[in-house]
C-alpha cells in the first residue's frame, strides 16, 4: 500500500457494498487509518487491546465478551477502545452495541461505525480494498485516448499538459481523466486508467479555468476508462541534453508504474513546435513498433544496402 487512507475515503468506498452506517465521531471523519510509514502495523482486524489495529472490528463474539464484564472493567475496556489515539471501530450486527458505543465514540472524536453483515463478509471485503490499495496509484498528468491508445502525457506544472489535452480534443482524440488519473493494475500488465468521480468530464486550463468537455465536445469526447500504453512526458528543450543517437530513435525509455513497465517518449518542448501533431505522430509510431516494423532500423538497413553497393563499384 503506498498511499494514506482515512476514515471518509474508507467508509465512501465500503458503504454501498457493507450497507455502512455512520454512528458516532463524526469529527473524525479526516482521521487517518493507515499511513505508509506505519507499514508495520495491521490496518484493520477483529478487536485487540494488546496490538490493536487501525479499524477495529467487533461482531457478536465481542459484543457478548462486553456485555459479560462488570460494568467498571467494561467502561475502561470501551473507553480504551474509543480513545483519541485509537483509529475507528466497525460494530457488526447489533445495532444497540453501536448505539451503547456513541456517547465515548462523539466524545473522542472516533470514527463509529454499523454494518448488518457478518465479520467474515467485513473481513472480506476489507481484503479486496486493501488489495485495491495495493495495486492502484495516482499519477499527475492527462490521460487520454489517441488513436485508439491510452495515453499518459506527464510534466512539471505549468507547462502545458492540459493545453495539449485539450488541442488534442478537440482534433478528435478523447479524454479520460484531467490533472490527477487513477491507474489500477487489474492484471499482471495491463495498468488502467480511469477518472475520479468529482473530475468525470472536467478539464481545467489556466486563463480559462474549469471547462466541461462533455457539454462542449459531445459524449464522442469522454472515455471511461484506458489501458495505459504509452508516456509521453513533457520537458523544456533547454533543461535536458539529448544523446546523439536520439537522433534516430529519439528520446524512449521505460517507465515503472505498479510494477508495470509502460514505454516513455520524453518531448522537448519550444516556441513553435505542435505538440499535439508530435503526440499524434508518437502515437502512430509506436503502434508501427508494437507490429516490429522501426523506421531507425529501416534507415539503418538501406544504408548498409547502399554501402554495400558503392563498394561493389569500386
Amino acid at each position: 500500500m503506498n498511499q494514506t487512507v482515512r476514515a471518509r475515503a474508507i467508509f465512501q468506498e465500503l458503504e454501498a457494498i457493507l450497507e455502512l452506517r455512520w454512528v458516532g465521531g463524526a469529527a473524525g471523519v479526516d482521521r487517518v487509518l493507515w499511513s505508509p510509514v506505519e507499514a508495520g502495523a495491521p490496518f484493520f482486524g477483529r478487536l485487540n487491546w494488546i496490538q490493536p489495529p487501525r479499524l477495529q472490528i467487533l461482531g457478536p463474539e465481542e459484543s457478548i465478551f462486553l456485555d459479560q464484564l462488570e460494568p467498571a472493567i467494561g467502561n475502561a475496556l470501551v473507553h480504551a477502545l474509543l480513545e483519541p489515539t485509537a483509529g475507528a471501530v466497525l460494530v457488526c450486527g447489533d445495532p444497540g452495541q453501536a448505539e451503547a458505543l456513541r456517547e465515548v465514540a462523539d466524545a473522542t472524536g472516533t470514527p463509529l461505525w454499523f454494518t448488518p453483515v457478518t465479520p467474515a463478509v467485513v473481513l472480506e471485503q476489507l481484503n479486496r480494498y486493501r488489495h485495491s490499495l495495493d495495486a492502484s496509484t495516482v499519477i499527475h498528468g492527462e490521460l487520454l485516448e489517441v488513436f485508439g491508445m491510452g495515453v499518459l502525457i506527464t510534466g512539471g506544472s505549468g507547462i502545458g499538459k492540459s493545453e495539449l489535452a485539450l488541442e488534442l480534443i478537440s482534433r478528435g482524440h478523447r479524454l479520460i481523466a484531467d490533472d490527477t488519473p487513477s491507474l489500477t493494475r487489474v492484471a499482471p500488465n495491463v495498468l488502467e486508467g480511469t477518472c475520479p468521480p468529482t473530475l468525470i468530464d472536467l478539464l481545467e486550463v489556466r486563463g480559462l479555468g474549469i471547462l466541461n468537455i462533455r457539454r462542449m465536445f459531445g459524449d464522442s469526447a469522454i472515455k471511461r476508462n484506458k489501458r495505459v500504453r504509452l508516456i509521453v512526458h513533457l520537458v523544456k528543450l533547454e533543461e535536458i541534453l539529448p544523446p546523439a543517437e536520439s537522433r534516430l530513435q529519439g528520446l524512449r525509455d521505460t517507465r515503472v508504474i505498479l510494477g508495470i513497465s509502460v514505454p516513455t517518449i520524453t518531448l522537448p518542448i519550444a516556441p513553435g513546435r505542435n505538440l499535439a501533431v508530435l503526440v499524434e505522430c508518437a502515437v502512430r509510431d509506436h503502434i508501427l513498433r508494437l507490429s516490429g516494423y522501426r523506421a531507425e532500423e529501416d534507415l539503418m538497413a538501406r544504408m548498409e544496402k547502399a554501402m554495400a553497393r558503392a563498394a561493389s563499384c569500386e
